[in-house]
């Protein structure tokens, strides 16, 4: 088994989408998640806040820069994630189809390394 992490990609006109049909939308994904856990394969499945309610800390100069959101120039927004532990990237695939998305989201699908695939230092 492995990890894999589904990450919900929308975009302003999908989040909108998502949000104009929020009931029906919470309704799905609670089935969604019933069939994750009937499976065995969901570890953690989060949303996130409002984009406008976040920062981000920009590192690209010598110190770095914090900025409030939203993020204009930003053309997709992480809107949060399932955490699945399954058998393969294709499994993981076709979980990832069934996740209620609003037209012009994306799922986003990642493996999570295994700490002993991770690179070691030496302290």
């Amino acid at each position: 088994m492995s990890k894999y992490l589904l990450i919900m990609r929308g975009t302003d006109e999908s989040n909108a989408a998502m949000m104009a049909n929020i009931e029906e939308m919470m309704v799905t994904t609670r089935q969604f998640i019933e069939e994750t856990v009937k499976a065995g394969v969901l570890l953690a499945a989060e949303g996130l806040d409002d984009p406008g309610k976040g920062v981000v800390v920009d590192f690209s100069g010598e110190t770095p820069v914090v900025t409030d959101g939203p993020y204009g120039e930003t053309k997709e927004l992480f809107g949060g994630f399932f955490m699945l532990d399954v058998a393969s990237k294709q499994e993981a695939v076709e979980w990832a189809k069934r996740v209620p998305a609003a037209p012009g989201s994306k799922i986003e699908v990642r493996r999570v390394p295994e700490s002993d695939e991770v690179p070691q230092v030496d302290a």
